[in-house]
């Protein structure tokens, strides 16, 4: 049988404690999030992130990623700057396997996101 599982009131779930963004341009950013979900194989998780204002490099060279903004604004941008978006509240967000650009938090964010494994991951 299939266990069926839900989430709700994401906007105040708890979370892991914030720590430093490994991959921050800017000095003092923290995330933190916590996993909600993974499946049996490993290759999709799901869970809540969240991050303070500044900005940071993303690589999705591994695994696509499908974010819905929960809180906060961002932009975001391939990483040649093209494909600008800004993005709050309410929007989804795909960033494909193979992607690569840069954020930048403007108000605190938390986001649910998706990540998918691609086939050699």
């Amino acid at each position: 049988m299939i266990d069926l599982q839900s989430f709700t009131n994401l906007a105040s779930a708890p979370l892991g404690a914030f720590a430093a963004k490994p991959t921050t341009l800017t000095e003092g950013q923290c995330e933190a999030s916590a996993k909600l979900w993974t499946s049996p194989d490993g290759r999709t998780s799901i869970g809540v992130w969240e991050c303070t204002p500044g900005r940071f490099t993303a690589d999705r060279s591994k695994t696509a990623e499908y974010c819905h903004i929960i809180s906060g604004s961002a932009t975001v941008s391939n990483q040649d700057g093209s494909g600008v978006r800004n993005i709050g509240p309410g929007d989804l967000l795909v960033l494909p396997l193979g992607w690569m650009g840069e954020w930048v938090i403007h108000t605190q964010m938390r986001k649910l996101y998706v990540l998918s494994a691609g086939p050699d991951a």
